[in-house]
């Protein structure tokens, strides 16, 4: 078998509302999710070895350890045989910054278990991908189908073919940021808004005016975010910024391809060490 590619793409949060701590230490929230066309590259192929080999390369591919998300995704199908013996031989070319909010780990795993379904390396129902996503990672079952996406805070995705048509300028500094850190300073919630999902929930007038409620506990923790925000929103015809996930990747948004590219040399000049690029929702 040769190797088969795949794009694992980059999630972004367009909002996330943290509405209370549950009694596992983890958090219920809602959020919505979109994804841009930006990716890790997966190769993947059927091998005759007697153990899964899994590789990772490119600029961020560095300190990631054995315990990462395709592994763990591996060893579950494994134990509970869902592969039925089969090993296969994964490598995977990092474009998609580490500790940013993009989910790039997560996302790799889910796009490897999406291969394991489409090509019928695995029989599952619905409840069992579920389980095996959320043992590998809370938001690896929002990469499975990477669409606009509105999560409630009771799990339940709302996946919409509604395309935004944003233009982005996604950037990061040269640091990362701890989501468990950054969730455990949560110290005020938010009522929940996406009870009752509506794809009118996706329209501009409403992203525009939503928040991430990680900001505050992240830009009290790490300045230099807030500094980065304050600089993206004055950029010229930026429609709104918000950091994604626990950050620390900042992202402005942009209607059209030339403002956001405009944005991208405004933002290069003052901020040279910074990652950056110019991309678009999917």
């Amino acid at each position: 078998m040769k190797f088969i590619k795949i794009k694992s793409y980059a999630k972004v949060n367009i909002s996330l509302n943290v509405i209370k701590k549950l009694s596992s230490n983890f958090h219920k929230i809602e959020s919505l999710i979109t994804f841009i066309h930006l990716h890790d590259l997966i190769f993947i192929k059927l091998t005759k070895t007697k153990k899964h080999k899994v590789q990772f390369s490119g600029r961020y591919s560095h300190n990631i350890n054995e315990n990462n998300t395709v592994n763990r995704l591996l060893k579950i199908l494994d134990k509970k045989n869902f592969l039925k013996g089969k090993k296969f031989y994964i490598k995977i070319y990092k474009n998609i910054p580490q500790k940013s909010g993009m989910g790039g780990g997560s996302m790799n795993a889910a796009s490897v278990l999406n291969f394991f379904i489409k090509k019928k390396f695995v029989d599952l129902n619905q409840n069992k991908i579920k389980n095996i996503a959320n043992s590998v990672g809370t938001d690896v079952i929002l990469g499975l189908e990477p669409k606009n996406t509105i999560l409630s805070s009771n799990g339940s995705l709302t996946k919409a073919k509604k395309k935004l048509g944003f233009n982005v300028l996604a950037t990061k500094p040269n640091f990362g940021c701890s989501t468990k850190y950054i969730y455990s300073k949560v110290r005020s919630f938010s009522k929940e808004k996406y009870k009752h999902p509506k794809i009118s929930l996706l329209g501009r007038s409403n992203i525009i005016h939503s928040n991430n409620d990680l900001e505050k506990v992240a830009f009290k923790k790490y300045p230099k975010l807030k500094n980065l925000k304050s600089f993206l929103s004055e950029i010229k015809n930026v429609i709104f910024v918000r950091m994604t996930g626990s950050g620390s990747c900042v992202v402005a948004y942009f209607l059209s391809k030339k403002a956001a590219i405009n944005g991208a040399r405004v933002f290069k000049r003052k901020f040279k060490n910074y990652w950056y690029i110019v991309s678009k929702t999917i």
